[in-house]
């Protein structure tokens, strides 16, 4: 099956039942964004949804600017200012996928790196950012993140809190989030079978495509 592809809201629509699936968001927790490329507006999921539950009708059209929702839609996640900061200083960015991946957290929470192991871990997510606690939904942790990631990292972890992966196409984002929790288990894995030891990061390659 390809991706659906179309209204950006079917495709967050699909990312979020594929997040609930595997177990990396419960109940209505996590919120996703995506925008047309260069449009001043992003759709943000809408407050208390939840992510395999989503319709059309659960995304309120947001003014990345400053947050004012455009036109009769619902009110946005309460971290919308999570996704309009992070576009306001990524051009390229037009998804962006914020999730709760218990072992990423965890990890990181006892200052350990998330390894990047495999091929497919490095060619997705070159590499990882942390930033330190700040209260969910606030101005602080959105500024943090956002100057994260705006040198061009495309996966930040949030410490005690979750993730937030960017991408120019909400299937990129998809793969991101997804490849980060993987490596999340892995290093937690070698943790444990290696005496504290992690595992070692990936040789540099040259990826011809996808991975």
């Amino acid at each position: 099956m390809t991706y659906p592809d179309g209204d950006l809201r079917d495709q967050l629509a699909h990312l979020g039942a594929a997040a609930v699936s595997a177990g990396l968001v419960v109940g209505s927790g996590g919120n996703l964004s995506a925008r047309e490329h260069g449009a001043d507006t992003c759709w943000v999921t809408g407050a208390g949804t939840w992510l395999d539950r989503l319709g059309r009708d659960d995304f309120a059209l947001v003014r990345i600017a400053d947050g004012a929702v455009v036109g009769g839609h619902p009110g946005p996640s309460s971290e919308w200012r999570l996704h309009t900061a992070t576009y306001r200083v990524r051009a390229d960015v037009n998804a962006i996928v914020h999730l709760h991946p218990q072992t990423s957290v965890l990890l990181t929470a006892l200052g350990h790196d998330i390894a990047l192991a495999t091929t497919d871990h490095a060619f997705y997510l070159r590499e990882v950012a942390v930033v330190p606690f700040s209260t969910p939904g606030g101005a602080e942790l959105a500024d943090a993140a956002a100057a994260a990631v705006a040198g061009g990292t495309d996966a930040v972890v949030l410490a005690h809190h979750g993730c937030s992966v960017l991408a120019d196409t909400v299937e990129l984002a998809h793969k991101r989030a997804f490849n980060l929790e993987e490596a999340a288990r892995l290093t937690r894995d070698a943790l444990l079978l290696a005496d504290g030891r992690p595992p070692p990061s990936c040789p540099p390659f040259r990826a011809g495509g996808s991975v």
